[in-house]
């Protein structure tokens, strides 16, 4: 009996000596069944900050060893004249999880928008697992044969790929697909139960803003339009930048929100010019990340805007912004803020009990797992504490 007890064990030994690298498969977005390292220490991301935010609340935020985008490991400042000579200027802006895990800025960069993936970056890095996120602005296209390229090579490199896909890889938008991202990272790094409590808070919140506003009649619901003051926009002679039906900023207005879409075509980031937005005259306007942070203030009195003035919504000063979302081509855990933002300002009645500034800090508390004083200045790098005044 102890000989044959040995045995097993000589046995069980030799297979863990045999195959220690791997522990597990995980299915990804693309339906692939990546095979994972049984010990996960050094993660390379390519995002806008998605990844490492839901890291972040996994506590696994060290195994950060490369990041794929500029956008999460910079400051910000912006500044906008006044037809009075004044400047309206905002500093020290950016992502939440660059705020929280600070060290992110130092980390080497492996991708960035408009550039081809840096290989030789990555092999010297030699991280255990690549998690990509097709739809950040450095791989924005769900059929792009770059992006299909750009993760055959690296699979060919001998990494493992998980491919994860952004909101903007679907025809229809839905939030259970940023659910289902948060699933699979879930898995990846073992915190199946973290993550299920991480998206059922997020859903939660934008359901508790469909259950006020589900009863508002067709006659009563309010034109509202998502606006980016783009300057890139202006230097190829529009005004800026507008969202159509197919868009998840739609998705907020008109099945969240229960409002309509002021602009009722598709389009994503579409250019119209002065005419087009004053011939779509919006109730509510909400200001977006463009190409620059853009907060009220511009669309009231820079000079370059004053041919807007006669909108109603400016004329109403019904113009609200949306948190500073460096390279927001997909949306990340903040999500619920562009929600709450876009339902306050289009029905403030409904949403007057919610004092939007203390909403915010109890939000990053919830999200992030941090303090009251933390939450305040993740408040401030995202420019919203004009929720104060």
């Amino acid at each position: 009996m102890k000989k044959k007890l040995l045995s097993i064990i000589m046995i069980c030994a030799v297979f863990v000596w045999a195959c220690p690298a791997w522990a597990r498969n995980v299915t990804d977005s693309r339906g692939v069944q990546v095979r994972l390292p049984a010990d996960i220490q050094r993660v390379a991301t390519i995002s806008d900050g998605f990844i490492a935010g839901v890291m972040t609340v996994l506590g696994v935020q060290e195994k950060l060893a490369a990041v794929g985008s500029t956008c999460i490991q910079r400051t910000f400042e912006y500044s906008y004249p006044t037809v009075k000579g004044g400047e309206y200027t905002y500093t020290n802006g950016m992502n939440p999880v660059l705020y929280l895990n600070p060290e992110i800025k130092d980390l080497p960069l492996i991708a960035k928008p408009g550039s081809p993936i840096y290989y030789e970056t990555l092999v010297n890095i030699d991280p255990d697992l690549v998690i990509v996120r097709v739809g950040s602005c450095t791989l924005r296209r769900l059929a792009d044969e770059n992006v299909e390229k750009s993760v055959e090579m690296m699979e060919s490199l001998g990494i493992p790929v998980v491919v994860i896909y952004g909101t903007n890889c679907y025809k229809t938008p839905d939030l259970s697909q940023i659910t289902d991202e948060i699933r699979i990272l879930g898995e990846v790094f073992n915190r199946p139960i973290q993550a299920k409590k991480l998206s059922d808070y997020l859903e939660a919140q934008t359901a508790f803003i469909k259950e006020r506003t589900k009863d508002i009649r067709d006659s009563e619901k309010v034109n509202t339009l998502i606006f980016g003051l783009s300057p890139k926009a202006r230097k190829a002679g529009g005004a800026g930048q507008v969202f159509g039906l197919d868009t998840m900023e739609s998705y907020f207005i008109e099945t969240i929100a229960n409002a309509k879409n002021a602009y009722n075509e598709p389009g994503y980031f579409k250019k119209i010019n002065t005419e087009q937005v004053l011939t779509l005259d919006p109730d509510v306007i909400v200001l977006c990340t463009a190409w620059g942070y853009h907060p009220p203030e511009e669309l009231y009195e820079a000079p370059y805007y004053q041919n807007l003035s006669g909108l109603k919504a400016v004329k109403n000063r019904r113009v609200s912004a949306l948190p500073w979302s460096p390279c927001n081509c997909s949306k990340r855990l903040e999500y619920p803020i562009d929600a709450m933002v876009i339902a306050k300002a289009s029905y403030p009645e409904r949403f007057r009990d919610i004092d939007l500034a203390q909403w915010l800090i109890d939000f990053y508390c919830n999200v992030y797992g941090v303090d009251a004083a933390t939450a305040e200045r993740l408040r401030s790098v995202q420019w919203m504490d004009w929720t104060l005044n």
